[in-house]
């Protein structure tokens, strides 16, 4: 365990380094190209533009790499650090793409004594610079995407429309980039300061080609990403073998493969499924598993709560299945106690009954739902009580009635798990379950570092 840990912290340490080098080295490319000799209010705002430019473009291009599914980036971060760290990194990487529209066309502007309109339509509609229609198409791209991914849009846009939207950020991204070295003066090959003699008399602009280099290892991930599914799909020959209601919207398919050990899924992971019939094949979904894997095959449950979701058991047996995965971080390897705590919130019951069927120990678990009809499992939860031995407390009641806001605070949960800060704790369930719950066992005495939350939210 120690060994697997200074481990990760070396690798995390060696990602930084590169993330952070890179920032750096694009500073001193700006700097390099004499960016600190500015004597004039538009002299400072076009070469701030610039450099906003610069670090937003290598921003766009991490953004690929961090929802790339590397294999070796889920193993050292984990995919719940990895989301967190491609939400964070989009919003910087917009504003200063933001940043950099606005004061290049201040910064020009003012010598001329055009007007901001006037400027954009200079560059953009008069062709002034070399690829600012397709930049300026691949920005409008991106703003939209950031819109969509505001907590906001997302709870009036299905899954469906989000995930079509955030597949045109790659286009996006791709027409920003074709601006970036014939217009930006820190890249431009037709340049001669700082290029380098190849000794056949043609200079190497090393500045484009480390830009270029960059581009091309961004490309070489987002094929991995695009074709390892397939491959994978291709050799472990997943299909769904069958299609079980749960009852009340609630639907479970079993995929059955060869060979499926081979993909090391445990309890409490999930993978992200896409399968190719009629109205499901463009749009991929993750959903954990829910019950242990056996070897032979996967079984996932959903619950209806959009286009996709409510079609699920209408997807015909034997239809291919393309699959990523697995991934998470929610499953026993973080464990570190004998006590452990499993709370679900409504569907978020999925993961956590995998995770009873293999954990042993001192395990207790809670299922929180508003009514009895929203229980999922119960026969299934009841025979793994039974079998295994451990305790099970069902919390039934809607939060908003008065005595509602009772239901799993601090002193309820106390009462329930009267050792609860001596337990490792798992919890699953909607970002809004998660965030209160979660806030409510750390006032109850679980350390930050024992609590581990999946949030049913991608």
């Amino acid at each position: 365990m120690r060994r697997r840990t200074a481990t990760r912290v070396v690798a995390l340490a060696v990602a930084w380094t590169v993330y952070l080098g890179n920032i750096a080295f694009l500073v001193w490319i700006w700097v390099h190209d004499h960016n600190l000799s500015m004597h004039t209010t538009a002299d400072v705002l076009a070469r701030t533009a610039g450099l906003a430019g610069l670090i937003g473009a290598y921003l766009a291009l991490v953004q690929v790499v961090l929802l790339s599914r590397l294999p070796v980036l889920e193993r050292v971060a984990g995919f719940d650090r990895l989301t967190q760290w491609h939400r964070w990194n989009g919003h910087l990487c917009i504003d200063l793409i933001v940043v950099h529209v606005v004061l290049q066309i201040q910064g020009y502007s003012m010598p001329t004594n055009r007007s901001f309109f006037r400027e954009f339509w200079e560059m953009v509609g008069r062709g002034a610079f070399p690829g600012m229609v397709t930049a300026t198409i691949g920005t409008v791209l991106l703003l939209v995407v950031a819109w969509s991914s505001f907590a906001i849009a997302r709870r009036h846009l299905s899954y469906e429309l989000w995930y079509a939207v955030h597949l045109t950020a790659y286009a996006g991204i791709a027409l920003a980039w074709f601006h970036e070295i014939p217009t930006g003066g820190d890249l431009n090959p037709s340049s001669l300061e700082g290029l380098t003699p190849t000794g056949f008399g043609k200079p190497v602009n090393w500045h484009a080609n480390y830009w270029r280099g960059l581009a091309i290892v961004t490309l070489a991930v987002l094929a991995y990403r695009l074709l390892a599914p397939f491959v994978s799909s291709f050799r472990y020959r997943l299909k769904v073998a069958e299609v079980s209601p749960e009852g009340h919207g609630v639907t479970s398919l079993r995929i059955t493969g060869r060979r499926l050990d081979r993909l090391g899924a445990v309890p409490g992971q999930f993978f992200i499924w896409r399968f190719l019939a009629p109205g499901h094949w463009w749009a991929a979904h993750p959903f954990s598993l829910s019950a242990a894997p056996d070897g032979n095959s996967f079984r996932i449950t959903a619950k209806s709560v959009g286009g996709h979701t409510a079609k699920m058991d209408a997807i015909p047996v034997g239809t291919r299945v393309v699959v990523e995965g697995p991934f998470g971080d929610f499953t026993e390897r973080t464990r570190k106690r004998d006590k452990v705590l499993l709370v679900a919130g409504g569907i978020g019951i999925t993961p956590v009954r995998a995770l009873l069927e293999r954990m042993t120990g001192d395990v207790v678990a809670i299922y929180r739902v508003l009514s009895t009809d929203d229980i999922v499992f119960a026969d299934e939860l009841a025979e793994l009580e039974r079998r295994r031995g451990f305790a099970l407390h069902y919390v039934v009641g809607d939060h908003a009635a008065p005595d509602g806001h009772e239901l799993l605070s601090p002193e309820h949960l106390g009462e329930l798990v009267p050792d609860l800060a001596e337990r490792e704790v798992y919890l699953c369930g909607p970002p809004a379950m998660t965030n209160v719950t979660g806030r409510r066992l750390r006032s109850a005495g679980v350390p930050r570092r024992r609590l581990h939350v999946e949030r049913f939210a991608l």
